[in-house]
């Protein structure tokens, strides 16, 4: 009996050896890796996730304990600060993919779901002003409690003000997770949860990672016409901005027209 337990013993401890050896050997070869956080992650959307990055990327799961050794083998200084990122809930992502390219991947990867109460706001929450399914009754006093103002209309309520009931950063509360739960608001958002990534290439690690694709757009947005608004104003000439500096000047020039014809008619007279 004692021989048989020594044997699984050495067994696992083989499997245990044998599997820093593979994850060291991943973070060997790949240009990428990225520390996901899984938390609250169903087992379905991992599945659909784990399709979706067929051929893109490898995702392993291990202790904690495992990964630890299997990052102090390998002879990167860099390296070695992802140590303190691991945590219960993260897993392992290798690619030879960029890591924000990667990033971006799994930010589209992610689903709308219900809010919790306690779960932090990852943007501000905004209520807008129109119909609901909700009849008269409970609910106009849960509304009002979160600072929505309601109407009866065609017996189902109606939002009449257009309301941040959230701001990006704090936390939902219990009353405001019913009511966006009645609203059938799904502000927060479930999958791969980028954390942080290390590139070989550079030997950097890249903290902030999240891709917010449609903040950036309009950033980059209001970012355009501030500088086209400018180069007009400065009379900067490209082939985008020469027709709107003749029209700037041809209406200058009406104004000057008009400004220096009341005059000579003042003279004359």
């Amino acid at each position: 009996m004692k021989k048989i337990k020594e044997k699984k013993i050495k067994e696992a401890s083989d499997e245990k050896k044998k599997l820093v050896e593979d994850i060291a050997f991943k973070f060997k070869k790949n240009k990428t890796v990225l520390i996901v956080s899984t938390k609250s992650l169903p087992s379905s959307q991992f599945q659909s996730i784990k399709k979706n990055l067929r051929g893109k990327s490898e995702i392993v799961f291990a202790k904690k304990s495992l990964i630890i050794r299997a990052i102090s083998s390998v002879e990167k200084g860099t390296l070695q600060n992802l140590k303190s990122r691991i945590t219960a809930d993260t897993a392992i992502m290798f690619s030879d993919i960029d890591s924000f390219e990667l990033a971006s991947i799994l930010m589209d990867n992610q689903n709308p779901t219900k809010a919790k109460a306690g779960d932090i706001a990852p943007e501000d929450i905004l209520v807008e002003p129109g119909p609901t399914d909700l009849v008269p009754g409970p609910a106009i006093s849960e509304l009002g409690a979160v600072g929505l103002k309601v109407a009866v209309e065609g017996g189902k309520l109606a939002i009449k003000n257009s309301m941040t009931i959230v701001k990006a950063g704090d936390k939902i509360s219990e009353k405001v997770a019913s009511v966006l739960g009645k609203l059938k608001i799904t502000p927060m958002k479930i999958g791969f949860i980028p954390l942080c990534a290390y590139d070989s290439v550079s030997d950097k690690i890249y903290d902030n990672i999240k891709i917010d694709k449609k903040g950036t757009i309009d950033e980059l947005r209001f970012s355009i016409s501030k500088a086209f608004g400018f180069a007009v104003n400065m009379a900067y000439t490209t082939k985008e901005t020469i027709s709107f500096i003749i029209g700037k000047a041809a209406m200058q020039e009406r104004a000057l027209e008009k400004i220096y014809g009341q005059k000579s008619t003042k003279e004359e007279a």
